[in-house]
């Protein structure tokens, strides 16, 4: 075994039924809530954030709603909730939601409590944000996910340069998660889709970076093994609370695998179509490079592909290095089909004028760097290219 370390400071409430022990975590760290969600006038969504804020003010507690994350959550977006933040005094910050949600709670609990902007606090700046500092996020999500209730990682866009980074950093890990599958059973399709297959993508991605233990990939590969069998079935199925569970606890494991291993190629080109194309979810976004990924990766991770094609399909265990790496390959196009993402960069109106911009954006994150074969400038632009 090769030695690890594995970091994990959130304190994980897990289960159906737990949004309703809120209150009482809340108030442990004062009495002035700041709940940080996306619109409140979201039809489907309003009676969810009503219901937490009565949790909230039943048991005494103070609550400012700041319910201004957009999707790919912005500077602006940040600024107007750190400020609310300020004003209000907040003594503990609730991102209730995905993970634009839980990465703005974190995100403005940085730029709320120290100077400048969160993007001055970006992973490779040399100011980073100071724990005593900070003020506690609790994040409840509301997805299965992204897995942000359990990283230190809050995910910006700079619409300005169109620019999307992640403030990373230790300190900044949820003092709590709450994981309830109950709430989840009203996100619909399109959203189950992207956020199921991001799991996998953690999950995925952990075990192929080189910051991959022993420990990490046991939790990979279960959490790969429940996305398989569970995403195609929960989307025939979107208010089952039992799959909405697996998935749930899928995503919090492939979250913890990322906090401490990390990801690959795929998320870092993602992470550029995000910044470059706000509209286009993450989960989207990756599903739309993972084919052109996938063949790419295949002949340098070997081990890797024979055990993904065996999850896929247990016949696949009997096949050769060559044909069980092809199997993963394409039982990933087919998997992708099952669940609605087999797409293209055109599919989701990327102008093709744009290919070479944003095949520069794709190597900006050093994502692209921990992957099993490191694709050169020239390779980017063919992965953008076949991904069109």
């Amino acid at each position: 075994m090769k030695s690890f370390e594995y970091h994990q400071t959130t304190k994980i409430v897990f289960g159906k039924g737990r949004i309703n022990e809120l209150g009482e975590i809340a108030g442990t760290f004062g009495k002035k809530v700041m709940l940080v969600t996306t619109d409140s006038k979201n039809e489907g969504l309003s009676e969810q954030f009503e219901r937490v804020k009565r949790i909230l003010t039943d048991y005494g507690l103070d609550v400012e709603h700041f319910d201004g994350v957009i999707p790919n959550p912005d500077l602006k977006c940040i600024a107007e909730g750190s400020e609310m933040a300020r004003s209000f005094k907040a003594d503990v910050i609730i991102g209730l939601g995905g993970g634009s949600s839980m990465d703005a709670a974190k995100a403005i609990s940085v730029e709320a409590s120290h100077e400048g902007s969160c993007w001055d606090y970006l992973f490779y700046k040399d100011s980073q944000p100071e724990k005593d500092k900070l003020i506690p996020v609790i994040a409840v999500s509301t997805t299965s996910g992204t897995g942000s209730q359990v990283t230190q990682v809050a995910v910006v866009t700079n619409t300005e340069t169109r620019d999307k980074s992640a403030i990373y950093n230790n300190n900044i890990y949820p003092e709590i998660a709450i994981i309830d599958p109950e709430l989840m059973v009203s996100v619909p399709g399109f959203v189950t889709a992207c956020t199921g297959f991001d799991v996998f993508c953690h999950a995925f991605e952990s075990i192929l970076n080189p910051g991959s233990s022993e420990y990490t990939n046991l939790m990979a590969w279960e959490a790969i093994s429940i996305v398989i069998k569970t995403l195609p079935a929960l989307l025939s199925d979107l208010k089952s609370v039992e799959l909405r569970e697996r998935m749930s606890w899928a995503d919090t494991m492939a979250g913890l695998c990322i906090a401490n291993a990390g990801v690959t190629l795929p998320h870092g080109m993602g992470m550029a179509i995000g910044g470059m194309y706000p509209k286009v979810s993450h989960g989207e976004a990756l599903a739309i490079v993972y084919p052109a990924c996938m063949r790419f990766t295949k002949e340098s991770a070997i081990d890797e592909y024979r055990k993904l094609s065996s999850v896929l399909n247990p016949d696949f265990a009997k096949l050769s290095n060559g044909d069980s790496t092809e199997a993963a390959v394409e039982g990933i196009d087919s998997f992708l089909k099952s669940i609605g993402l087999f797409k293209t960069l055109s599919t989701v109106s990327v102008p093709e004028s744009e290919i070479n911009l944003l095949a520069k954006q794709c190597m900006v994150l050093p994502d692209y760097k921990a992957n099993p074969r490191v694709a050169t400038e020239g390779e980017m632009l063919k992965l953008v290219q076949d991904s069109y």
